[in-house]
Order: structure tokens, then C-alpha cells, then sequence
């Protein structure tokens, strides 16, 4: 049931609207003044609200309507706000548009007439944000799932960076997701009518990680019967992705150097300079900047590959996505299951509360297990690996933590989940574990927090 909110100060008005839209499948709530109406904005985010702008303090004015007018397309910019006004209030019914209301209307008021209005506004709300939706979760074609604002900046960052050609480097722990960020790049860029190619830099032995790279002669070394091409002249034209290139010996990745500077590839035992046009793509699970340090990584192949750098944060530190991408697991996992499996409240519990070291492909080899495991509808904490207090356990590590330490992480914890239960506002977040704004805000700072 889609909810109104109605805002007016008049108190006939307001039983008026009730009997006339009560038959309406609408969830209606009402406020007499500003106050009240950003309250009742707040907790129930209303996709449509009709307003009337002369409210108290001074009723015969518009400011203070105008005012919860801003405030609610701040809080909500698709909201569709229809201003109430008097037939000498044309003026400022102008001034509400300019603002960004949706319509507005002049007393006396017609309910059937309204009601067309209300209707009209409901279902451009609604397709505006099913549009929004499909807008957000557009690179999701390429398995890519997030809401928190961390990945908002990532699928940003990728629609930048697609339409270039520059070289990308990709940062992330192990199971973050890297490879289908570098694919969801090349799906959007103007080689996606061409192949990627990955090469994983950290799984192939030394010794033959150049001529997978640049391919061989026949002849070149015991065993090259035949000539062979690399996976650099697979991608021309393409996307060469080099996964894991933290990883790569430091003496192939002189000669990687000198292909990213001419774009010319020479083939392992030949001599024969082939010209190649491809778009280079790098992912890391290893602090770059510490290898340089260390001298185990080029500072110039570095700054060859790293001209954009798309960091991607572990799923502990994405807040509702951990459930988001938990029930998109299970529906992936469980097509063509005979139940719908659902997880119980322990089992979700315990996937909050985990820290989850192997991130996202952790998570999803474990939901695929307890598909398998579970014996009835619902996913119990067993069927996942885990027991009840597993999760809790894992974030304290009781047995090698002091009191004090214990109580800092569970402050802390206590202070990211109220974050994101709020969606990042500090006065909901302050409320829901009973300290004052000024407190939370203290906290904040203290555990290097910001909302």
C-alpha cells in the first residue's frame, strides 16, 4: 500500500481529505504543522505529499511551508509534493515550483479532482524510481551487487573511467570482486566488441609467465615445437586484464615496462617487433605502495599502470550489502530447488556479525553450502558452517583481547551498525543507542568514523 502524507493546519480540511481518500488504496498520515510533517517524512518516507503552505507559526505566510517543502526534497528528491494554496497565494505557488514541487492546487478543494492529481503524481513516482533503481544497479549485468555508498563511488568511478582508455589499476582483498569490476570496465568501454583477456600474474610459475605473456618461437626453448602467440596478441584490439600483478617477478616486470611505453611486442626466441593496441587493466590484492617500499614492485610500472585506481572495501565494511548480497547468493544458488529456502533470524545473525576474511566468494561458497546442507526451509547457522556465537566470537576475539580492547571493538561495532541501520543520519543514529548527537559525534571521531 503506497502511503500519503497530507499536511494542513485546518482541522476540517484535514477529516475532509480523510473520508475522501479513505477508499483509496493508500496508507494516509497526517500533520498540522511543519514539525510534525518532517517527523512523520522522516519515518515513513511518503513517495507523495500534499502541503499546505500557509502553517504555523504564522498561517497566514508561506515561509514555513516553503521551508518543509526544501527540507523533504532534500531528504527525498523524487518525492512528488503537492502545494495547497489560496486563490491570492499564486505567487508563491510559483516560487514552491521553482523549488521543485510537483503541482499545486487552489482551495476550494475537489476531491475527485485532487484525487486525480495524488493518483497521477503516485505512479510518475513510481516509475522514476524504478528507473533510479535500474540507473544504480546498471553495471549489475555483469554480477555486480551493492547499495552501500562505498560501491555507489565504484559503479561511479567505473562509468568514468570506461569511456577512456587509460590503464586502471584495481585494489581490493582476495574475493572482493576485482575481476568483475575490470569486466564490467570493458563491457562499458569501446572495446567491449572485442575480447578481455585475463592473465593471473601470481598462478602461473616464473619461468613461463613471459611467454604466456608474449608468446614463443618454435624453437625458442625445449619443448616450443610450434610458434605460439601470447595472450597480449589475443587481446589487441581488446582488454589484457593482469590479475593479482603485485605478484609478477621483478624482472618480467621490466620488460611489461617496455611494452606499456611502445605498445610492441617480441616473442620469446624472435626478433620480429609486432604492434599491438591493447587497453591494460591491473588488479592487486597487496598494498602496492608498501611493495615499492620494499623494492619487490617498480615505482615506474607503478605509475605505467596506476594512472586510475578504483579501491574496493572487504564486505565487513559494507553494511547492508552483507545481507543484500547473502539473499541474492540464495536466490542465484536455489533456482530450481523444490522449496524456497529462506535463512533464519540466527543464521542471518550470524552473517552480520561475521567478519568475512574470503569477502564476497566466501560468502557465496558458503551460501551455496548451506543450500545443499539445510534440511528445511530455513538456513540455520549449522547448515552455513557456523554456530550461533561463531560471529560474535570472531569480531572479539575474546581469548586474545583484553577487557578494554573488547569493549572499544564493541563500541565501535555498536556505532558503525546504528550508522548503518540510519542510513548514515547522526540524530537517528544517536537515538537508536540512546546518546546525545554531540556524544555520537565524539564517538565517531574516536573510532575514525564519519557517517
Amino acid at each position: 500500500m503506497q502511503k500519503l502524507l497530507i499536511v494542513d493546519d485546518n482541522d476540517e480540511i484535514r477529516r475532509q481529505l480523510k473520508w475522501g481518500l479513505s477508499r483509496s488504496n493508500y496508507e494516509l498520515f497526517f500533520a498540522s504543522d511543519g514539525e510534525e510533517a518532517l517527523k512523520l517524512f522522516r519515518k515513513h518516507s511518503p513517495p507523495v505529499v500534499t502541503l499546505d503552505l500557509g502553517l504555523p507559526p504564522n498561517e497566514n505566510g508561506v515561509e514555513e511551508g516553503l521551508r518543509c517543502l526544501t527540507e523533504m526534497l532534500r531528504m527525498n528528491p523524487l518525492s512528488k509534493i503537492i502545494v495547497i494554496t489560496g486563490n491570492e497565494e499564486r505567487d508563491a505557488a510559483l516560487r514552491a515550483i521553482q523549488i521543485g514541487a510537483y503541482d499545486y492546487y487552489k482551495k476550494p478543494i475537489d476531491l475527485n479532482e485532487l484525487k486525480v492529481i495524488v493518483d497521477r503524481a503516485m505512479y510518475l513516482q513510481t516509475i522514476e524510481s524504478e528507473n533510479q533503481d535500474l540507473r544504480r544497479q546498471s553495471v549489475n549485468d555483469y554480477g555486480i551487487v551493492g547499495e552501500c555508498p562505498e560501491m555507489q563511488e565504484v559503479f561511479s568511478q567505473i562509468e568514468r573511467v570506461a569511456a577512456s582508455d587509460v590503464p586502471v589499476l584495481i585494489s581490493g582483498e582476495s574475493g572482493t570482486g576485482k575481476e568483475l569490476v575490470a569486466r564490467a570496465i570493458h563491457g562499458k568501454s569501446m572495446r567491449a566488441g572485442k575480447d578481455m583477456i585475463p592473465i593471473n600474474c601470481g598462478a602461473i610459475p616464473e619461468n613461463l609467465l613471459e611467454s604466456e605473456l608474449f608468446g614463443y618461437e618454435k624453437g625458442a626453448f625445449t619443448g616450443a615445437n610450434k610458434r605460439l602467440k601470447g595472450k597480449v596478441e589475443y587481446a589487441d584490439k581488446g582488454t589484457l586484464f593482469l590479475d593479482e600483478i603485485g605478484e609478477m617477478p621483478m624482472a618480467l616486470q621490466v620488460k611489461l615496462l617496455r611494452f606499456l611505453q611502445e605498445m610492441v611486442v617480441t616473442r620469446v626466441g624472435g626478433r620480429e617487433e609486432i604492434k599491438v593496441d591493447v587497453r591494460i587493466l591491473t588488479a592487486t590484492n597487496i598494498d602496492i605502495h608498501k611493495a615499492m617500499e620494499e623494492g619487490s614492485f617498480r615505482e615506474d610500472l607503478y605509475y605505467r599502470i596506476g594512472v586510475m585506481n578504483i579501491v574496493l572495501p572487504p564486505l565487513r565494511e559494507r553494511g547492508k550489502d552483507i545481507e543484500l548480497l547473502a539473499n541474492y547468493f540464495l536466490k542465484s544458488v536455489a533456482v530450481g530447488q523444490p522449496n524456497n529456502k529462506t535463512f533464519s533470524d540466527e543464521a542471518m545473525a550470524c552473517i552480520k556479525g561475521y567478519e568475512w576474511p574470503g569477502n564476497i566468494r566466501e560468502l557465496e561458497n558458503r551460501v551455496k553450502r548451506a543450500v545443499i546442507m539445510a534440511t528445511g526451509p530455513q538456513i540455520m547457522p549449522e547448515d552455513l558452517g557456523m554456530k550461533g556465537d561463531e560471529a560474535l566470537q570472531h569480531q572479539l576475539n575474546m581469548g586474545d583481547m583484553s577487557l578494554k580492547d573488547a569493549r572499544m571493538m564493541l563500541e565501535r561495532d555498536m556505532v558503525k551498525r546504528a550508522l548503518d541501520k540510519s542510513s548514515g543520519n547522526v540524530v537517528k543514529a544517536a537515538a537508536s543507542i540512546g546518546v546525545s548527537r554531540p556524544t555520537f559525534y565524539d564517538l565517531m571521531k574516536k573510532h575514525g568514523m564519519r557517517s
